[in-house]
């Protein structure tokens, strides 16, 4: 099982949104241009490029995930724009010679690539004032209240202490912050955004949630899942009667440009 095998499903239903001002942010970095050209690096189920569809006027979507990319192709279906998909991992992406993207996106996904690849191949299929912007927020995981840290707890009861990345595998941390990466690249020009971000989850919501991740996919439990869901399920029914499932996160978007 690679990371998301049968996730995408659950993604696509579960995973949270982009904050509505990280859209506006991105949006003001190609108002005015006459030709806008997204190019979305890792795109799972297509979640950046449908929040921006009505700022672009082409939008490249680059998964190297089949199941995830099918999911993006039903979500971007039939939007006024040209939308090209690509079934690639994104330090493989290589378009036309005269290819240029006027906005790059990385959503929640930077974290699995081969950072300095992908930086030094932008530099060749971007327009000379495109903007590169590397998003996340966390997960469930890595929050900090009573409930996460007890629902956290209960996956350690049945698949380790180390946090999962898929079958056999657990994460690898990534300590340096994005921003110093990105000042090394040629979009060296460097700002940083943080969005304060207050999610209201349910029950139903948080098991969907886990569910699309690669530290709690469903294969990764085997036969145990339906135990472990049934006592998942319990645990979040009793702290959503003791004050609700209150998640307060930190969207951090930052945006590189060249010098």
């Amino acid at each position: 099982m690679n990371s998301f095998d049968t996730a995408a499903p659950f993604y696509a239903a579960y995973r949270p949104g982009i904050p509505k001002e990280a859209v506006e942010l991105l949006a003001r970095r190609v108002a005015g241009q006459e030709h806008r050209t997204l190019l979305d690096l890792g795109s799972g189920t297509g979640q950046v490029p449908l929040a921006l569809a009505g700022t672009v006027t082409e939008i490249d979507v680059v998964e190297q995930d089949a199941g995830m990319l099918a999911e993006a192709d039903k979500a971007l279906a039939g939007l006024p724009v040209t939308v090209r998909l690509h079934n690639i991992a994104a330090e493989n992406f290589t378009p036309p010679a005269s290819y240029r993207a006027d906005l790059v996106t990385v959503c929640r996904a930077f974290h699995w690539m081969d950072q300095d690849v992908v930086l030094s191949r932008l530099e060749g299929m971007t327009a000379p004032d495109a903007t590169v912007a590397i998003m996340g927020d966390g997960s469930l995981w890595t929050a900090r209240t009573a409930w996460t840290d007890a629902l956290r707890a209960l996956i350690q009861e049945y698949l380790g202490e180390e946090r999962r990345a898929g079958a056999g595998k657990t994460y690898a941390a990534h300590n340096r912050p994005y921003s110093e990466i990105l000042a090394e690249s040629a979009f060296g020009q460097v700002e940083e955004h943080t969005i304060a971000v207050e999610r209201e989850w349910t029950t139903d919501m948080v098991i969907g949630y886990l569910y699309s991740t690669s530290f709690a996919a469903r294969p990764l439990f085997g036969e145990r899942v339906d135990d472990f869901e049934r006592r998942a399920r319990t645990l979040l029914d009793e702290h959503t009667a003791a004050g609700g499932l209150t998640e307060h996160a930190s969207f951090q978007v930052v945006l590189g440009r060249r010098g």
